[in-house]
């Protein structure tokens, strides 16, 4: 779940200001954690106190109020009656890669992605992309090789993962959706060689970057491994201690 987390923080300085190139400073001095670091400790906590996955996220998220949610989100966040949106945005991919680490059948994975995004993103697309970012991780995290990862997503959730992140790069432009995202951050893992390969091509995919870096890190941490000492301590510094702790509490019983 660090992989995610730090993706986000890496991303979150070039989502206004998208760049095309994957040479920059990993760790720019602007760079923050945003909802998408926020939204995922959220589910982890969920999973490993046992409660609704919206309790946790409405707890948590009311806690970080300028994370830089989206308007409908923050609506849901701060309503006294919170009912679903119909949304298919990427927030419900960007925040399920807990789910991928913790639940150890297919099954199991599919549905407990449903349940993260149908609180908020009840759109079949928003449920999709959960789902089909949630399987990436589990069968990284399982053994599967890419070849494998590939057909799997492909095969079960029709998105297009014959297409390679150069290729991708030229016109691609910010996109919140699920169907505009989560192809494009399974890609950009298909193509790396270690985990910051992988979060260095989403982020010059010059998208929705903190998203994208989120989604993609996530997988990326779970094929190959770990993520390098150096950044994990980075995110420990820069997130606040309570977010931390939850962080540091699902790594070790859930990696």
């Amino acid at each position: 779940m660090i992989g995610a987390i730090a993706g986000d923080i890496i991303g979150s300085i070039y989502e206004q200001s998208p760049i095309k190139t994957k040479d920059f400073p990993l760790f720019d001095p602007r760079c923050r954690f945003t909802d998408d670091s926020v939204l995922t400790i959220a589910v982890a906590d969920a999973i490993l106190a046992g409660w609704p996955y919206g309790i946790s996220i409405r707890e948590i998220g009311r806690r970080y109020p300028d994370a830089g949610y989206g308007g409908s989100f923050f609506r849901w966040l701060h309503s006294d009656d919170p009912q679903p949106y119909n949304s298919w945005g990427n927030g419900a991919a960007m925040r399920v890669s807990p789910v991928g680490f913790a639940f150890d059948t297919e099954k199991d994975v599919l549905y407990q992605a449903k349940k993260t995004a149908e609180i908020t993103h009840n759109h079949p697309e928003g449920i999709k992309g959960a789902q089909a970012a949630a399987l990436a991780v589990f069968l990284a995290r399982t053994g599967h090789d890419k070849a494998d990862i590939r057909k799997q997503i492909t095969r079960r959730f029709e998105y297009d993962l014959d297409r390679t992140v150069d290729k991708i790069r030229p016109a691609y432009a910010f996109d919140i959706s699920c169907q505009g995202t989560v192809p494009e951050a399974i890609i950009a893992f298909l193509d790396s060689v270690s985990y910051e390969d992988a979060v260095r091509n989403a982020v010059s995919l010059g998208g929705d970057s903190d998203t994208l870096a989120c989604i993609t890190g996530a997988i990326a941490e779970a094929f190959y491994g770990t993520v390098p000492t150096f950044i994990r301590t980075k995110v420990k510094d820069l997130l606040p201690p309570d977010l931390w702790a939850i962080t540091d509490q699902f790594c070790r019983q859930c990696n």
